[in-house]
């Protein structure tokens, strides 16, 4: 069975936007998608690039932020730093149940006894349920944050919990860390305080510690376990198969 429409689209646009400029596919995500576009940002390198792009192009455009309940509180004051100095246009998104009713749901410390569990409550549905009626989101995936994510595309797309989907575009995909840091320092955008500390990707808390000179700039991210993802950037994804034959005409409403 041959690829659904949004999926083929997709493959068809991440090839022809493949190479270009980072502030080109933003724009071009601006054109296609308009009001339907959002923006996933927990503050890092990468997302801070997108941002700082993005409100260049639409000052207001939604910045959907997963507040879990176990952010470092310097995450937070960098969040409130960014909506008053940038007026962005931040938008809290937290899970269904408080960290004491998840505890109590759960047990204590979900997080170090079943990591994927905990990630999938207070990461994947909220954000699942904030991006339905969305046409796009865009994210800060880059290819060489890890093996994982080699063969990401620019645009992919994304089936959400209870029907439906959308676009998901990665404007930063093709860049390494150093042009990001370039950028950060070309631009003088602020810099989240836990960087100078040695967090080099920062999460939530109890699953965040710093890194190490000569390491990868994810192991800090629940270090010693076999886990890489939180689960937002794999949860619905579909990716043309081979020698799919490509959409001709958007979906309705893109």
């Amino acid at each position: 069975m041959g690829d659904v429409p949004e999926v083929a689209l997709a493959a068809r646009w991440s090839q022809e936007l493949e190479g270009r400029d980072p502030a080109e596919v933003i724009r071009w995500a601006d054109r296609q998608f308009g009001a339907g576009l959002v923006i996933g940002s927990s503050f890092g390198k990468d997302g801070l690039v997108i941002l700082d792009i993005a409100r260049g192009i639409r000052p207001d455009i939604p910045v959907l932020f997963l507040e879990t309940g176990y952010h470092f509180p310097e995450t937070l004051q960098f969040r409130d730093e960014l909506k008053q100095r940038w007026n962005a246009n931040i938008v809290d998104v937290r899970p269904e149940q408080s960290v004491a009713e998840q505890d109590a749901a759960y047990g204590f410390e979900l997080f170090a006894r079943d990591p994927d569990r905990c990630c999938a409550m207070r990461k994947v549905e909220p954000l699942q349920r904030a991006l339905h009626g969305r046409s796009a989101w865009m994210t800060g995936v880059r290819r060489s944050q890890h093996s994982g994510r080699q063969a990401t595309p620019v645009v992919e797309w994304q089936e959400l919990e209870g029907g439906g989907g959308l676009y998901k575009i990665n404007p930063l995909v093709s860049w390494s860390l150093p042009q990001v840091e370039a950028y950060l320092g070309q631009h003088q955008i602020p810099a989240h305080p836990l960087w100078s500390r040695g967090y080099r990707s920062v999460g939530c808390a109890p699953c965040t510690s710093p890194v190490a000179a000569g390491e990868d700039e994810r192991a800090g991210r629940w270090r010693g376990r076999d886990k890489v993802e939180c689960g937002i950037h794999v949860a619905g994804i579909r990716r043309s198969a081979p020698g799919a034959e490509p959409a001709t005409t958007a979906p309705e409403g893109s």
